[in-house]
């Protein structure tokens, strides 16, 4: 349980400085590329604690991101519309990590303040759980 009160803690700083960089009313350039890359580390913090809280709780074992989500809707932590959000999440992550491209760079941007709503709800959600609240 250890392990996942860590993860869960280093969801929330994650969470903390995605919020931060996505305050900002007109971005630079920089400060969109930097709220993206906020974007895929808070990311990876928070499917990795909803792993750690699958299996620690739920006593499910599953190693992707997208296995996660499907799991988390599985358990009522997503709704049908939150999981498919959380799905186009996981592309959205996985294309900003793997290449650059400034077109691509303002999609992504684009939606990630509504990531930022569904990842707040999620670790809020994931911490319930966790903690039995």
């Amino acid at each position: 349980m250890e392990r996942l009160i860590e993860r869960i803690t280093d969801s929330e700083k994650a969470l903390i400085a995605f919020r931060e960089v996505m305050a900002i009313e007109q971005p630079t350039t920089i400060e969109r590329d930097a709220a993206i890359q906020r974007f895929e580390f808070t990311f990876e913090a928070i499917w990795k604690a909803a792993r750690e809280m699958l299996y620690k709780v739920e006593g499910i074992d599953i190693g992707s991101p997208k296995g996660v989500i499907r799991a988390c809707r599985e358990v009522n932590i997503f709704s049908d519309a939150e999981t498919v959000t959380a799905l186009n999440m996981v592309d959205d992550r996985n294309l900003a990590v793997h290449t650059y491209n400034e077109s691509l760079a303002k999609q992504i941007y684009s939606r990630l303040s509504g990531y930022l709503i569904l990842m707040g709800k999620w670790i809020e959600l994931i911490t319930k759980k966790a903690l039995g609240a």
